[in-house]
């Protein structure tokens, strides 16, 4: 009785249209009571003979609800009419993912936060610009609570003219955060098979990719019981769909939409066949896929250890507990709280980037090195270190490096190692990280955590095995003098982190760096002469170096980029567009595409080791291999959506389309000229 009650209710709402509205300011909000709705273009100037997208603004007040394209089993969708210029077409407009509302046993699909349906705009070829197009949408919709169900409606207009197609940043960005949340449209095709009141959907997924929150919303009607509960499985390269079948039946085909991830779906189409029965029993996979993300993420991690940033901190760490004078609860509290400083770090990262990314931006690890204002952070960071192991100074309270440090001091020590270590990214880092992307923001995070514990592994089992402390040289006066030879791998990070510097902001940037690390050196020099003297380090120095970093930072901000900042090509390499990319595969031609940045020490490696190498290039041009290179140095939004579409979380990603493939062969993290010299053979 209750989910009859509900279904004539909104059937009655239905009926009694309320009165009109007023007509809407050009982008106004609409003036429906309970779901607002503005009309937005990407451009206001857009080209003749080009697409213009359009986006339905669509606002639920808190507690209300607006409508899918099939509501499920009760409400109705929108209905759009449109009012366009002579020769101008709309398209179906394109809905994100929606949510589920169990209702009295109805399953509705439903919105109850902001969402936007897009609609693609035709414009006609041979406008003259400057020619006006006054668009007009008179939208009718059904808003919703819990309880009560009201039919509104909203005349909107938005004023264009025809111009070059010029997108302003903001609204790319904008619209960028909205594309994200359409489905994406799966090319292969999807079967399914009913049979005894049952439905059961095969859905072509790579058995590698991580699937969360997984859930089929049926847009054609009558095929899928929408209330019934679904049992979906990742049976190898597919995803099985089980559920009731819907009581009018038919022969399909069956258009839906399958979430892979929260927020995240694939527009599928099935055709009706045969279709066999799943092979696990393991629903959705979400707990695998997060042990998988999660062991790669610490095996990453670890391996981050031995990079010149990280591997002279580890160093002196382990060097402290070699000194003996910690019992064994000491030796353990250092080496957890050096682990909860590492892991502090990564995770709070990790939960940067999954914040950015849900207000759309196509941020990745290590999101914060496109920022020249955290390039000079880090290199005055690492200029500092580089002065305290040479023995300059010794660096007061918080004791980041000093051999005494107690847990405050381990803690800070590994907060300052993770920092520094986001620079590099190495092998099972990359597809952990882009798996992370995509599972729940739980899980996510667990394995961002990972990543930390890796990287805190080595000094966490030197604190907790006394037999591998044992083992570490006995200390004594060469100590000091290897103290001063780490201090040699962390110059060389200061100067990498120069050179990138000088790629984000010039020459005129980099002489600026160079400037202030000499500021803050000299500074150091003087606050060590006072240390030699038996005095502490001077609230003055603490103050100087404080502004330097200010100022430091202020002038990175404040930088000009050159307009050809970044990797350039190297060889026979062109810059990367999915356009060149397209039309290289549509020649028939073999294509590697690698997607590199200044500041990941892992891609330069790779392109010196294997990539720019004479039997490299040699190779590949004997099988006419097409070589790409996507430079990432400043965070481009274009390729963040490229390299994310391929669940990587940043770079390096490295890609083979081989001829006539229908999707690229992933390569590893780490290269080698054999793998590369393979390609196209």
């Amino acid at each position: 009785m209750r989910a009859f009650g509900y279904l004539i209710v909104t059937m009655l709402a239905a009926m009694f249209a309320a009165a009109s509205a007023p007509a809407e300011a050009p982008g106004a909000l609409g003036k429906g009571p309970h779901l607002a709705m503005r009309l937005v273009a990407e451009s206001m100037t857009p080209a003749a003979g080009q697409d213009v997208a359009l986006a339905l603004d669509s606002r639920p007040e808190p507690g209300w609800h607006g409508y899918w394209q099939n509501p499920g089993d009760a409400g109705f969708p929108a209905t759009l009419k449109w009012t366009l210029p002579k020769g101008v077409t709309a398209g179906e407009p394109a809905y994100p993912v929606p949510g589920m509302l169990l209702m009295a046993g109805l399953m509705n699909y439903v919105f109850e936060a902001p969402y936007a349906p897009l609609v693609t705009l035709r414009i006609p070829a041979g406008l003259a610009p400057g020619t006006a197009l006054p668009v007009k949408l008179y939208a009718q919709y059904l808003v919703c609570t819990k309880t009560v169900c009201v039919p509104e409606e909203a005349d909107l207009s938005v004023d264009l003219t025809i111009g070059d197609g010029a997108v302003t940043a903001e609204s790319r960005a904008r619209f960028d955060a909205w594309r994200r949340a359409i489905p994406k449209p799966l090319d292969a095709k999807a079967s399914f098979q009913a049979a005894a009141g049952q439905i059961r959907i095969a859905i072509p997924y790579p058995a590698s990719a991580p699937l969360a929150d997984a859930y089929f919303f049926p847009v054609t009607t009558g095929l899928v019981d929408y209330a019934a509960g679904q049992k979906v499985s990742h049976d190898g390269d597919r995803v099985v769909v089980e559920t009731k079948a819907g009581v009018s039946g038919g022969a399909g085909p069956l258009v839906g939409v399958l979430r892979i991830a929260p927020g995240q779906g694939l527009m599928v189409t099935a055709a009706a066949g045969t279709v066999a029965a799943s092979s696990t029993g393991i629903p959705d996979g979400v707990l695998m896929a997060t042990l998988i993300a999660f062991a790669g993420a610490m095996l990453g991690g670890l391996i981050l250890n031995i990079m010149p940033c990280v591997f002279p901190i580890l160093s002196l760490k382990a060097l402290s507990l070699a000194r003996g004078h910690l019992d064994e609860r000491s030796a353990r509290h250092e080496a957890l709280a050096y682990t909860a400083g590492v892991v502090a770090v990564c995770v709070a990262l990790g939960g940067a980037i999954l914040a950015l990314r849900a207000g759309g931006s196509a941020v990745g690890w290590a999101f914060q090195l496109q920022d020249p204002r955290a390039i000079m952070l880090l290199l005055l960071l690492t200029v500092a270190l580089s002065l305290n192991l040479g023995g300059l100074f010794e660096i007061p309270t918080p004791r980041f490096v000093n051999q005494a440090g107690g847990a405050g001091g381990a803690f800070a020590t590994g907060a300052l190692a993770a920092f520094i270590a986001t620079p590099c990214t190495g092998p099972f880092m990359g597809a952990a990280l882009g798996a992370a992307l995509i599972l729940p923001w739980p899980a996510a995070l667990a394995v961002f955590a990972g990543l930390g514990l890796g990287l805190a592994l080595p000094f966490l089992a030197l604190g907790f095995v006394p037999a591998l402390r044992k083992r570490l040289p006995k200390p004594g006066a060469w100590m000091e003098t290897f103290r001063r030879f780490l201090s040699i791998p962390m110059w060389l990070t200061a100067i990498a982190l120069v050179w990138v510097l000088g790629r984000q902001t010039g020459v005129d940037g980099m002489t600026q760096g160079l400037l202030v690390a000499l500021g803050a050196a000299v500074i150091l020099w003087a606050a060590g002469r006072r240390q030699a003297r038996g005095l502490g380090f001077g609230i003055v120095a603490i103050a100087l170096l404080l502004a330097i970093v200010a100022g430091g930072i202020w002038l990175a901000a404040t930088a000009h980029r050159p307009e050809a900042a970044g990797a350039k090509a190297a060889g026979m390499a062109e810059p990367f567009s999915e356009a060149r990319l397209a039309a290289l595969r549509a020649e028939g031609r073999p294509v590697f595409a690698y997607f590199t940045a200044d500041w990941c020490l892992t891609c330069k490696v790779n392109e010196k080791v294997a990539i720019e190498t004479e039997a490299t290039q040699s190779a590949f041009a004997a099988h006419k291999v097409a070589v790409m290179v996507g430079d990432w140095t400043d965070g481009d939004p274009a390729l963040g959506r490229f390299i994310q579409a391929h669940n990587r979380a940043g770079v390096p990603l490295y890609l083979y389309y081989a001829p006539g493939a229908a999707e690229p062969q992933v390569l590893p993290q780490v290269l080698t000229p054999g793998i590369l010299a393979a390609l196209g053979s």
